[in-house]
């Protein structure tokens, strides 16, 4: 299952991991001789750089699990090797790709990577065919996909790895890695989709506080200089797939956005995204309708406590479908917690910045229910 095109291209330009060299591959042993680990290590620590004016680091790294033969990811287990870590994505580099990699770039080759994960030199339709393969954030232990299921992993493949440092949290090196535990391509297996659905935050300064970034066009401006004019067309490209028209709208604590089921499936398993002024968070499946269902609700979102749920019941979902994310968020929370102090106050808009918010619904899909047994 997949959402709407239009979501697909903006969705897949938001993601967020980072870097891993040596790969040590083991059998699980003799009870299920049919799962194998794959085990990628930092081979060395990397010091997180900001940009100028910048408290933050997306770095990207391309490594080789060494896939001989097509598989399924039924876990996957990031470890962060300090706070630094703020959140981190795995991408899928498809064989075809990887051919043109292993060409131009040597593996480990690393780069900053802001706003996205594609490969330098790579265009935007070859982007669009490497999916997430998993995500981490604080509090998420291993990602362990829903039982009988499994994200494919082709033959020859490639891995991004993107991981967004944070140095307001600490500028220590950084030596993360990353284990995958796979088990053979069979019919048994049925694969996983992890699909999007975004919201723009537009948050004013809380009341009473002012200062020359308290303006949507000031902060956007503010965000070009620590990470490109690309930052400011990703926040206002959100707005537009969103409909909504900042020049008009008034800004407030929530953003909310409905998007599109592009097939039909079943959502197994959801999470929520969003940064430190986060509150609370809701995922709806066709609101306002008789067919109304609550996907994911989290009235008391926790930035340092963010988990995939697993439904207890898979919802199905058709074709045209609508999926409305919303986010809450708390402007004051910007002068009370110690990681945000020393950031200036600002109108804060979608952003890569930790200082920046996001609103992000994952969803893992698969086409048909799995078998359990």
């Amino acid at each position: 299952m997949r959402w709407g095109a239009r979501t697909t291209v903006l969705v897949v330009a938001v993601a967020v991991m980072a870097g891993a060299i040596g790969v040590v591959v083991a059998s699980a042993g003799a009870s299920t001789p049919s799962t194998t680990t794959i085990n990628l290590q930092v081979a060395k620590a990397y010091q997180p750089k900001a940009q100028a004016g910048s408290t933050d680091d997306y770095h990207c790294t391309v490594l080789d699990p060494h896939v001989t033969k097509s598989a399924y990811i039924t876990s996957s287990q990031f470890r962060p090797g300090s706070i630094e870590d703020h959140h981190a994505a795995l991408f899928l580099v498809p064989p075809n790709i990887a051919q043109i990699a292993r060409h131009k770039h040597s593996i480990g080759t690393s780069w900053t990577c802001f706003g996205e994960a594609a490969l330098p030199g790579t265009t935007l339709a070859q982007f669009l065919q490497s999916p997430y393969l998993a995500v981490w954030a604080p509090g998420h232990g291993a990602d362990v996909m829903p039982a009988g299921t499994g994200i494919p992993l082709p033959a020859g493949s490639l891995v991004i790895m993107q991981v967004h440092y944070n140095l307001l949290a600490g500028t220590k090196p950084v030596k993360d890695s990353l284990s995958l535990r796979t088990v053979p391509m069979t019919k048994a297996i049925q694969p996983l989709r992890v699909g999007l659905t975004l919201a723009p935050p537009d948050v004013p300064c809380p009341s009473g506080v002012t200062g020359p970034l308290c303006t949507r066009d000031a902060s956007l401006a503010d965000q070009a200089s620590r990470f490109g004019a690309s930052a400011v067309e990703q926040a206002n490209g959100i707005e537009g797939l969103c409909s909504h028209d900042p020049a008009t709208a008034s800004p407030g604590s929530t953003a909310t956005c409905t998007s599109t089921v592009g097939s039909d499936g079943y959502i197994l398993r959801s999470q929520a995204h969003m940064h430190l002024l986060g509150t609370s968070f809701s995922l709806v499946l066709n609101p306002g309708t008789p067919s109304q269902r609550t996907i994911l609700d989290i009235p008391h979102y926790n930035f340092d406590y963010q988990q995939a749920y697993l439904l207890k019941h898979p919802i199905a979902v058709t074709k045209g479908d609508k999926v409305q994310v919303t986010c809450t968020y708390d402007a004051t929370l910007a002068q009370k917690l110690p990681r945000l102090r020393k950031a200036p106050v600002h109108f804060v808009t979608w952003g890569d910045g930790s200082t920046d918010e996001m609103c992000i619904g994952l969803v893992w899909t698969s086409a048909s229910l799995p078998k359990t047994n």
